[in-house]
């Protein structure tokens, strides 16, 4: 890969390096304290008890909502979007699942974390098992579950609703591809007994908070290497670099940075 002159870093002295690493040290503070400010205001958000009666089916059988607690006080559920035509689960659901780690963690916070797809989980299987992953994976098909969470979206239904907009402003924005079909979010819910509470629900940028993968590239001079926010276009895929993860090719490792 070869870096243009205004993709590659100034090189100055450990002094000047370190004066200018100070400044940047005073912004993340500022954008620390931010995010726990804005992390309390989350935490303060009403809730909606969920009154329909929604159901699941899971490997051992159908469940309610209130069942894929696992018995804990809280539930974050991942909407995933899975590909009936070609038996395949998003590339970049995929490629956020990837990035979870073990899920104890949560648990011993009273957290449990799932995925739930309308799809059959006889079609899920397959793709899951290609995927090698363990965590919790719930059907909701033939349920309303994902339109009324708007991650299915399908106006013959519901009115089309995508993080917070309606099909006018999607359109406006030149957001076309989420007005129909399946989309992707994260929902989360708060039990009392047997009675659960919709408490937050986020899509789009607000899906990164587990990418780990993106946190780690973004501490470094490339950056995502997505060509957008002033970081170099990382082998000219723009923003669709991520695959499945058995389907990457190994790339030529360079001795140096600007080496092709």
């Amino acid at each position: 890969m070869n870096l243009a002159n205004q993709a590659f870093p100034r090189v100055v002295s450990r002094d000047e390096w370190l004066q200018a690493r100070k400044r940047l040290l005073e912004q993340e503070k500022a954008a620390t304290q931010a995010r726990d400010a804005l992390s309390a205001v989350r935490r303060a958000l009403p809730v909606v008890r969920i009154d329909k009666d929604y159901r699941f089916e899971g490997p051992r059988g159908p469940l309610r909502l209130v069942d894929l607690f696992e018995g804990r006080p809280q539930l974050i559920v991942y909407h995933f979007m899975f590909h009936r035509d070609t038996a395949l689960g998003c590339e970049g659901c995929s490629f956020l699942i990837d990035n979870l780690g073990r899920l104890e963690h949560l648990h011993a916070r009273g957290t449990t974390l799932a995925m739930v797809s309308r799809a059959p989980l006889d079609e899920i299987a397959p793709f899951r098992e290609r995927m090698g992953w363990s965590l919790p994976w719930y059907s909701s098909f033939g349920s309303d579950f994902n339109y009324d969470f708007h991650v299915t979206i399908d106006e013959k239904v519901a009115p089309v609703e995508y993080n917070y907009r309606d099909k006018a402003e999607l359109e406006r924005l030149g957001q076309g591809y989420h007005v129909q079909g399946e989309q992707p979010g994260m929902s989360v819910f708060l039990r009392d007994g047997d009675t659960v509470f919709h408490s937050y629900s986020t899509f789009g940028r607000g899906l990164e908070a587990p990418l780990f993968t993106y946190h780690l590239l973004d501490l470094t001079p490339l950056g995502r290497g997505e060509g957008w926010g002033g970081m170099p276009d990382y082998e000219g895929k723009g923003m669709n670099w991520t695959r499945f993860h058995d389907e990457y090719e190994e790339p030529a490792r360079p001795h140096g940075c600007c080496a092709s």
